[in-house]
């Protein structure tokens, strides 16, 4: 039977012998029963590693709000307005438009919302912004004038001879810059809910972007006298005022499309 100092005898020798081989660069043991080394797999590679998003950085402490679709929550804001009254409270309380931040007032409409003929420009200007009303600035003065030869005008009582005024935007742009496609997709769900309350027989679209926003359609030397069809109703672009201010020449042409709005009238 082994001893125990037999044992620990050898426990010391075979340390030793290790040591010794450690000493002389032994690197690895082999052992007793033979390895076939092209019989052993080697490992499975590792996947590559899918690159990441990065996330987008979030200020510290500050939670990200969700995008907003304003396209969308402008057309469900306009659909629920019962009438004009509900159609203006609604635009003064969609918060989409930054313009409405740079504004003074909200220039909603003007005139006799029975008329038969429903004038639509651009935007308000900085005598429209500060009054709250389209078209009271010199372009204004110039559209009052060219109707009322026609026997036509906002102040007038009878549907017949009455205007009603609105524009794309009702809200002034920065230095009266022209207005951008985002925010005239956004403001035109209120201006077809503004169209189908007031039902006007005729649409009268005043200059380019009336035209843009309305037809999505642009040059109004070609466009104007030519009678198109949009949001239900005949529609008749004409030189927008400030341009005739600006080009004297195109009275004539902006006088026959009065005419012609005169003989659609009558025939409807």
């Amino acid at each position: 039977m082994e001893s125990a100092k037999d044992s620990a005898l050898d426990w010391h020798v075979a340390r030793a012998a290790l040591e010794w081989q450690l000493e002389m660069g032994v690197s690895e043991f082999i052992g007793e029963a033979p390895v076939d080394r092209f019989a052993v797999e080697p490992p499975a590679p590792k996947p590559a590693a899918v690159p990441q998003k990065p996330a987008r950085p979030v200020m510290p402490g500050k939670i990200e709000e969700p995008r907003v679709d304003h396209v969308a929550l402008a057309k469900q804001m306009a659909a629920g307005a019962p009438d004009l009254d509900g159609l203006r409270a609604a635009l003064g309380a969609f918060e989409g438009c930054e313009l409405k931040k740079g504004a003074r007032n909200l220039v909603f409409a003007d005139g006799n919302p029975a008329a038969r003929v429903m004038v639509i420009g651009e935007a308000p200007g900085r005598d429209e912004d500060r009054e709250g009303k389209p078209f009271v600035g010199r372009a204004g003065q110039l559209l009052d004038r060219m109707f009322d030869a026609i026997g036509m005008g906002r102040a007038a009582t009878l549907s017949k001879d009455a205007l009603y005024i609105t524009n794309v935007l009702p809200w002034r742009p920065p230095q009266n810059r022209d207005p951008n496609p985002d925010e005239v997709a956004m403001l035109m769900p209120f201006v077809q809910r503004h169209v189908e309350l007031v039902a006007p027989d005729v649409l009268v679209l005043m200059g380019n972007h009336a035209c843009q926003a309305v037809l999505g359609k642009r040059g109004i030397t070609r466009l104007r006298g030519q009678w198109e069809e949009a949001l239900g109703r005949p529609v008749l672009p004409m030189f927008h005022p400030a341009y005739l201010l600006r080009n004297p020449h195109a009275k004539r042409e902006a006088w026959a499309d009065l005419l012609a709005l005169q003989a659609r009238l009558r025939d409807l």
